[in-house]
């Protein structure tokens, strides 16, 4: 006679089955195409005399030729550098605050608690979920950044300028298309803090919009904060400090002591999010 399987033998099976549900959601499409228009709309501008200009007087006055390094790449970096992270946010905290307050509220998650799935572990499928659209959202952001990028301006030099962050590098072909790679994959592990965020407050009794509401509401005031100079004594604090720690992969000297223990802090932020979210779901009734 063949034995059922368990709980934990269904795992890997109920994660492409949440993902299989959640990219059939037409809203989960919504930052792609939104990213796509936005790359073209911001690489037409900057192909306006004035902004070639000024990167053109910013790379000749440290002794660079503006013809090789206003490249494809540099352009494709431009774009993650400026958009990824208020962009990002939004649609992040879009599909984390839907994924398991919209579900609750059109009513089948009182049919998916009938199975014998430990609410713990349904969870943790739709928090993995989240993890997976915003690791599929940014390496689409950096994949198309780039074809956008080497089609509007070819093959060329990489410039990396981010006053933020302090960052102000240059590099060849080979390895510019290797620092972004790692950057993207970089930024995309620390944006998991905002899908962890929109996760937990989905797990609360609230409505989806609310949810990624309020979301929006703490990522924007903690990135305000965090560049008011009022602040400057108190930068490790705020999320937005510690994500903007992918930018220093781009450093000639990568210190990747600091990325790691900003990493660290994301990561306990990540977890503490997901232990409260399961703790608050599984004291909710949904029977009465």
């Amino acid at each position: 006679m063949r034995m059922s399987a368990g709980p934990l033998a269904l795992f890997p099976r109920q994660v492409g089955h949440e993902l299989t549900k959640l990219f059939a959601r037409p809203r989960t499409h919504i930052g792609f195409g939104m990213f796509l228009l936005f790359e073209i709309l911001i690489l037409s501008l900057l192909q306006l005399p004035k902004p070639k200009a000024s990167y053109q007087r910013m790379l000749e006055a440290n002794g660079y030729l503006f013809e090789h390094y206003f490249s494809g790449l540099t352009l494709a970096v431009v774009i993650v550098t400026s958009a990824a992270f208020l962009l990002g946010a939004l649609f992040l905290a879009l599909v984390s605050g839907d994924i398991v307050a919209k579900e609750v509220e059109d009513g089948t998650m009182r049919m998916i608690l009938n199975r014998p799935v430990p609410r713990a572990q349904l969870l943790v499928v739709k928090w993995l979920s989240c993890v997976v659209y915003t690791f599929a959202l940014l390496f689409f952001i950096g994949g198309t950044s780039l074809a956008v990028g080497l089609i509007f301006q070819g093959w060329g030099g990489l410039f990396v300028y981010s006053p933020l962050a302090g960052v102000f590098a240059i590099y060849e072909g080979g390895e510019g298309l290797a620092r972004m790679g790692l950057a993207v994959f970089w930024l995309a592990l620390v944006s998991c803090v905002i899908s962890s965020i929109g996760f937990f407050f989905s797990c609360l009794p609230v409505k989806p919009a609310a949810a990624s509401i309020v979301t929006l509401a703490i990522i924007f005031a903690d990135f305000v904060m965090s560049n008011l100079p009022q602040f400057a004594d108190h930068q490790v604090w705020f999320l937005s400090y510690h994500m903007r720690t992918w930018v220093l992969v781009f450093e000639p000297l990568i210190p990747w002591a600091g990325i790691l223990e900003s990493l660290l802090w994301l990561g306990a932020v990540n977890a503490t999010c997901l232990f409260l979210g399961i703790l608050i779901f599984s004291q909710r009734d949904f029977k009465s």
